[in-house]
């Protein structure tokens, strides 16, 4: 059986992309795999900083590093700051490229976002696509951009518009059969 682990970049009370987390376990779960959902609230990390290294590498940076290891998919569900990733994620993103194996060289990657405003986390996403490609990541070519937040889900947490909706249908599908070789 194929594993999944799924995480937020926002950790704050009544989060959408915590939703879209939540949202696309459901999924992945309905497809036959085993789906670990974390919060990066429990993998307290400080500002990443080279002279932390060796010696004060955090716990939790190790831990997540194993998680992320350990599955076969991985999704991350982001807003949008300012037009980019959040610190929050950055942060994480970090100091998981600084684990050794590589964290990122496992899984099969899916990315996407929730923002107020109708672009839906586009320029995160390119964000986030790009840093994690070049780390040697393999995401999936779907991108689930949603915005506005507000409208996007009903009162389960299912996202509404049928283009989205389809949108979640096809990550899953390529999340369950693409294949690192």
């Amino acid at each position: 059986m194929k594993t999944a682990l799924t995480l937020s970049g926002s950790i704050r009370k009544g989060s959408y992309n915590r939703m879209l987390q939540q949202h696309m376990g459901r999924k992945l779960t309905e497809a036959g795999v085993a789906v670990t959902e974390i919060s990066l609230a429990d993998f307290d990390m400080p500002i990443f900083n080279e002279d932390l290294e060796p010696d004060n590498v955090p716990e939790a940076a190790v831990r997540l590093a194993e998680m992320w290891r350990s599955h076969d998919i991985v999704f991350i569900a982001t807003p949008e700051y300012n037009g980019g990733v959040p610190p929050l994620l950055v942060n994480t993103v970090t100091w998981l490229s600084r684990q050794r194996p590589s964290v990122f060289r496992h899984a099969i990657f899916g990315i996407g976002g929730v923002s107020s405003g109708k672009y839906g986390t586009i320029w995160s996403l390119s964000h986030l696509r790009d840093s994690l490609t070049k780390v040697g990541t393999l995401i999936v070519p779907t991108l689930l951009g949603i915005g506005p937040a507000e409208e996007a889900f009903d009162e389960k947490g299912d996202p509404v518009e049928p283009a989205i909706i389809r949108k979640v249908e096809q990550m899953v599908h390529e999340l369950t059969h693409f294949s690192r070789g």
